[in-house]
């Protein structure tokens, strides 16, 4: 897998303050994307355990709430095995830390049911998750006020409460915004 960047101080992709991993490759390629270089699997740098344990390095401080993985598409199949295995190391040494993830697939219609995104790490990758944005960014339903996402046809999903109840939770924030 290759990455194209790694924030970490992140403030946008997330509630808190977060370390951000933008992995390459997507195939969704929505019109408007802010990170169309990323699309290219091939794009930015090898993910190795070096990498790694940079991550979770910058995990370590206590001011860091959480890990957001973003894209490129991190629910691609060529990047799942690798994810999995940084969520596992993560959780293991960070259990109070929360993990987010971006995704133009869809949970209940592509990652939940047989997609070109599932995979044999896909329900486990799932089951790592606090939060999950999904849904492709429209352009055509931009709008800039939105919490931690782009386009009003994407969801803030509760993961953990969604894969107990067996359909989606919208996750609520902690903090209200004043917009």
């Amino acid at each position: 897998m290759n990455y194209g960047e790694i924030k970490k101080c992140d403030i946008a992709n997330g509630e808190g303050v977060r370390v951000a991993l933008f992995v390459s490759g997507c195939r969704h390629h929505c019109k408007g994307c802010f990170n169309s270089m990323t699309w290219d699997f091939n794009y930015g740098k090898k993910f190795t355990e070096e990498t790694e344990e940079e991550i979770l390095e910058a995990l370590k401080p206590n001011y860091i709430d959480g890990l957001s993985l973003l894209g490129g598409e991190p629910f691609e199949p060529e990047n799942q095995e690798v994810l999995v295995k940084l969520l596992r190391k993560v959780k293991e040494r960070y259990p109070e830390k929360n993990i987010w993830c971006y995704s133009g697939y869809l949970f209940d219609e592509e990652l939940k049911k047989e997609s070109r995104a599932r995979c044999e790490y896909t329900d486990e990758m799932l089951s790592m998750l606090d939060v999950l944005v999904d849904g492709r960014f429209e352009e055509d339903k931009k709008n800039i006020t939105l919490l931690f996402r782009g386009s009003e046809n994407q969801r803030l999903i509760d993961v953990k409460k969604s894969l107990e109840q067996g359909q989606v939770v919208e996750w609520k924030p902690a903090i209200k915004r004043g917009l």
